[in-house]
């Protein structure tokens, strides 16, 4: 029984894919021995085009910061984003921690100061009690919940 055109772009399609798949890894490599004979070649071409086509990049990358910042800042007002944020932040900063994920459960719930006992209050509130993750600035190791007051009296 003949085959339909559909069958055969089908089988078609199959096939090539598992050609692809196949040779992949020799594909790869030819690609690189290429990319090293020509390499002066292909700076000199990418340098033409940068400088021919400066606007059509600069919209291009403009285009997509936006896109990035956009998704980013409905991110960061997630749970999942604050908590990302937040322990990234500890990281540069050279807190060290085994467990950032339950320090953050803890630091979430934490309501009191654990030097004055005073409640926190919120960022920008003026009152200087919000809460902060105060360490060792030696060893990067996480000594308790204080308000800001509290850890810059306290030091390094």
């Amino acid at each position: 029984m003949p085959s339909t055109e559909e069958e055969k772009k089908e089988r078609k399609r199959i096939y090539q894919k598992k050609y692809r798949e196949k040779n992949r890894k020799r594909k790869l490599e030819k690609q690189r021995e290429y990319d090293k004979a020509h390499k002066k070649e292909k700076a000199v071409y990418d340098k033409e085009y940068r400088q021919t086509h400066k606007q059509k990049i600069k919209e291009y990358v403009d285009k997509h910061k936006e896109k990035k910042r956009e998704y980013n800042k409905e991110y960061c007002q997630t749970p999942a984003g604050k908590k990302s944020y937040t322990i990234s932040r500890w990281k540069q900063w050279g807190l060290i921690c085994d467990d950032y994920d339950s320090l953050y459960a803890h630091y979430i719930v934490a309501e009191i100061c654990d030097e004055c006992n005073m409640r926190f209050g919120e960022k920008g509130d003026g009152s200087g009690t919000f809460r902060c993750m105060d360490h060792d600035h030696e060893t990067g190791e996480f000594r308790n919940f204080l308000c800001n007051k509290c850890n810059l009296a306290r030091g390094p």
